[in-house]
């Protein structure tokens, strides 16, 4: 009966915490996500299939260090760097953070556009409507009613899952190639080279450690419901790449074996699936796609109202009115009406936007991941909450690893590799 009841108050606590982790990390599969995994499957088969382990490792730790960071101190990620690095750091950092979101803002809106002509709707007409759903989810919602929209929105991943299965991948080469890297001379390869960093910016996204620390402290989480809120970050992490895997998987399994290496949009994954795999993993993709979009059009403005809004020192979260917090709205609402207007205008490279968002956000992620372990390993302000030796090394290597990777990739630009 002691053994039932421990269990009982442990899954209490579990499901009142739940949220900020596994929201955050499904929102890696955004449209920028998907395109960027169905573009690795379709140009380079199952050979990025062996980032997804290390990924996921390096993605619970990130998360889990901003999970903790908030429990403990209280204050979102802008807030901290402000407090402990001063105002001018911060400024330039907010800039860069939003300049980097908007592009990721402009992909969710592609995926919109995109997702929704597959039957028949025109952008023209989808654009602004969404645009409004996802402004009035945010604006005239309180933060649980708000929270629960996402974490409904979050299981609809799932729809890629059957997707992958319907396309009858090559199981046992996928697997392998899950836990084997390939051979050295594939990182020479320009093209590999840029779709990695983009992977890792796609799944690790510079955005999420903001978003995710403000998530924990406005849900009020403490010291003492910390534990349950890492377990919420571990599961949203591992579901969100077997998402990816499968992805990746079901792309490979029938636009790379039947020679469509060349995704244009994100939706052009679901259209060739049609032929391929049939119409059923085509509606489980398409439909998948526009949830995605949705969701990731409603998160990331918010993220980034609430990141600029922390640094800045301006009034911020969805609990507020629009007169108590009107730069946060308005940041808001201008982010969603800007993004939206750029996917109307004729004759831009959306898709070139959209594949480079998710490499700027690979390239960005060393910068905030740096500050982040300054801040994690400060004594004074996290105590006996530091970070351990293991989580250290996770980091630190993950920051220089990126670092590497995006000095190689420009190497060969300039040396014309690949």
């Amino acid at each position: 009966m002691k053994y039932f009841k421990r269990w009982k108050t442990r899954l209490l606590l579990f499901l009142a915490v739940v949220g900020p982790g596994f929201i955050t990390a499904n929102v890696d599969n955004d449209a920028g996500g998907i395109l960027t995994y169905s573009a690795a499957g379709a140009q380079f088969g199952h050979l990025l299939l062996w980032t997804i382990i290390p990924i996921t490792v390096a993605l619970i730790v990130v998360q889990e260090m901003c999970a903790r960071m908030g429990a403990v101190t209280g204050k979102g990620l802008s807030d901290l760097i402000r407090e402990e690095f001063g105002f001018r750091i911060t400024f330039f950092m907010m800039i860069g953070i939003l300049l980097t979101n908007f592009g990721n803002v402009v992909t969710e809106f592609i995926g919109i556009a995109t997702s929704l002509e597959l039957f028949g709707l025109s952008r023209f007409i989808t654009v602004p409507i969404c645009g409004v759903i996802v402004w009035l989810i945010v604006v005239k919602g309180q933060y649980k009613s708000v929270e629960k929209v996402f974490l409904a929105a979050s299981f609809f991943y799932i729809t890629y899952i059957f997707a992958g299965v319907l396309a009858h991948p090559a199981w046992k080469d996928a697997t392998i190639a899950t836990i084997k890297p390939p051979a050295l001379n594939t990182f020479k390869n320009q093209a590999y080279l840029f779709m990695v960093i983009g992977v890792v910016g796609t799944t690790i996204a510079p955005w999420m450690q903001f978003y995710l620390q403000s998530s924990i402290v406005e849900k009020g989480v403490t010291k003492r419901g910390f534990r349950a809120s890492q377990l919420d970050v571990i599961t949203g992490c591992i579901f969100t790449d077997v998402v990816a895997w499968f992805i990746i998987v079901a792309c490979a399994a029938t636009l790379y074996v039947h020679g469509f290496h060349d995704i244009r949009y994100a939706a052009d994954a679901a259209q060739a699936l049609r032929p391929l795999a049939g119409d059923y993993a085509y509606i489980l993709f398409a439909v998948g796609l526009f949830n995605a979009s949705l969701f990731a059009a409603s998160i990331l403005p918010l993220s980034t109202a609430y990141t600029v809004c922390e640094g800045l020192g301006f009034e911020s979260g969805v609990d507020l009115k629009f007169g108590e917090a009107p730069v946060f709205y308005w940041l808001y609402t201008l982010l969603i009406i800007a993004g939206g207007a750029v996917v109307l205008i004729p004759g831009l490279p959306l898709v070139k936007i959209a594949v480079l968002s998710q490499v700027v956000n690979g390239v960005v992620l060393p910068f905030v991941l740096i500050f982040m372990l300054l801040l994690i390993n400060k004594k004074s302000l996290m105590g006996e909450y530091v970070n351990s030796r293991t989580f250290d090394v996770v980091a630190w290597g993950t920051t220089v690893i990126m670092i590497g990777l995006t000095i190689v990739w420009f190497w060969t630009l300039r040396g014309g590799v690949g």
